[in-house]
């Protein structure tokens, strides 16, 4: 091997012919101290030998024939089947003068050698993608490599294909036929940046949330268009910046945690919305019966406004909880009908308890520890009527929509088959704690309510039992005709 002194050549790069994915190549011409200039473009081998007429063997340039074109190839076939990837050099000495240079000049070039190196997929990209298939998550590989090289990475990572689509097929397809193809094949190959943008778009066409992964300049397309684009953080500039998510970690399962983290975040959003609306339709329902019938408010505005804090603060342990793993096995799709069926199935369910309790505070609480049924009763004793019935229904109602949410959180029996997170539990019991303390205290009488009897507490626990047992029972119709309970 002969060192060469780079103080006696030295070379000057004069101009450049940059990369595009149309020519798949990218030529820089150079110059020496004497002037002699010199083009060297390197690019697909195909490509490469479409413009080289010679080539230089063991320092003799020869044209190029049909036969080393052939050899060239299968060598090259070797190396991709291997899974290196593989580009061509070329050379031509004294091109177009400086400041003419164009993609003109490249041909008739001299094809100089071939340069092959090796991309290996993640040692974790196996585990994640069969991870990802475990969880409903469909896997398309989009790339710009060959044939023979896709085959080569799909098999290292466990990928089954059949047929691929190539660029040149995807370039005469239709919108609609690409929406087709896109949904019947899972392996692209030679595409260029805008191919992968338009499969993605067939995606989502078609119905799909896609997310697209990438680290180069020609994914950036496919990455705007996606629902999320995900890179790394050695990714190129433009990756980065296309990108809505940015791995840091050298480890693709990461994209299984993300996916399951998205999935739980989800489904505790539904969990409050539903519940929440549930309970609410369910109150105000309650409230315009008894406002019929009852001769006073069953709550005053500010008992309500202090009930909805308490329940509130409890719905703050939503995000702490977790999903059983049966609903995390799916995708979930938002569907805002589903809030309202929701409601009618689980709102009245709800009233009735609440119908209940009034009944048993009018008839049968409040005049025991007053002395007498409402209209019997002298002014004051009204008053002490009314301010034990709102207690009354103020802490049945606070019990009853801190303990759906366990009872709504999963289609599993609540506290047996499926339990709530220590923080859930935790800050819910406090809340109803709170609440039913509430009537001993000064702050309650300041609210206007009043201490409830002993065998209050006996009647709202069977009234929690029926009530959470009419739930269960609901829950199983609502899941037979509808599919799903979140």
């Amino acid at each position: 091997v002969e060192t060469l002194d780079t103080e006696k050549i030295r070379y000057q790069k004069v101009d450049e012919i940059p990369f595009d994915f149309e020519r798949r190549r990218m030529s820089v011409v150079v110059a020496d101290p004497a002037g002699k200039t010199q083009m060297i473009t390197k690019g697909a081998i195909e490509e490469m030998l479409s413009i080289s007429s010679y080539i230089d063997l063991g320092g003799e340039v020869k044209p190029l024939t049909a036969e080393q074109r052939a050899t060239v190839l299968a060598k090259v076939k070797d190396l991709n089947e291997d899974g290196l990837r593989v580009i061509g050099v070329a050379q031509k000495t004294n091109p177009s003068v400086v400041g003419e240079f164009s993609v003109k000049d490249e041909s008739e070039m001299v094809l100089i050698g071939y340069l092959a190196f090796l991309d290996p997929p993640k040692e974790t990209t196996k585990q994640a993608l069969k991870a990802l298939k475990d969880h409903g998550v469909a896997v398309k590989v989009l790339t710009g490599d060959n044939e023979l090289v896709t085959r080569s990475v799909c098999r290292q990572v466990g990928l089954q294909i059949n047929e691929l689509i190539t660029g040149e097929k995807i370039a005469e397809m239709s919108d609609k036929e690409l929406g087709k193809v896109a949904e019947a094949h899972d392996v692209f190959v030679k595409l260029n940046p805008q191919q992968k943008a338009r499969l993605t778009t067939a995606l989502r066409n078609n119905g799909h949330t896609v997310g697209f992964l990438g680290d180069g300049i020609n994914d950036a397309p496919a990455m705007k268009v996606a629902d999320i684009g995900i890179s790394v953080d050695t990714a190129v500039d433009i990756a980065k910046e296309s990108a809505d998510v940015i791995l840091l970690e050298k480890d693709l399962m990461i994209l299984e945690k993300g996916l399951l983290s998205g999935r739980e975040t989800f489904g505790n959003i539904m969990k409050y919305i539903k519940a929440t609306a549930s309970s609410n339709f369910g109150n105000m329902f309650s409230v315009l019966v008894a406002s019929t019938f009852l001769p006073f408010l069953p709550m005053l505005p500010l008992q309500i406004l202090f009930l909805n804090l308490i329940y509130d603060v409890s719905c703050i342990s939503l995000p702490w909880d977790r999903m059983d793993k049966e609903y995390l096995h799916e995708p979930k799709k938002w569907e805002a009908s589903s809030i309202g069926k929701f409601m009618v199935y689980f709102g009245p369910t709800s009233s009735v308890f609440d119908i209940t309790t009034y009944l048993l505070m009018y008839f049968v609480i409040c005049p025991a520890v007053v002395g007498g049924s409402y209209h019997t009763l002298t002014g004051s004793q009204q008053v002490l009527f009314i301010a034990l019935f709102h207690a009354g229904w103020f802490v049945e109602s606070l019990w009853t929509q801190t303990l759906v949410l366990h009872a709504l959180r999963t289609p599993k029996v609540p506290f047996l088959q499926s339990n709530a997170t220590f923080i859930m539990f935790s800050i819910t019991t406090l809340g109803i704690l709170v609440g039913s303390v509430l009537p001993f205290t000064n702050f309650g009488e300041g609210l206007g309510l009043l201490p409830l009897p002993a065998n209050y507490w006996i009647w709202l626990i069977v009234t929690v039992i029926a009530y959470l047992g009419l739930v269960t029972f609901m829950k199983k119709i609502y899941i037979n005709k509808f599919g799903e309970l979140l």
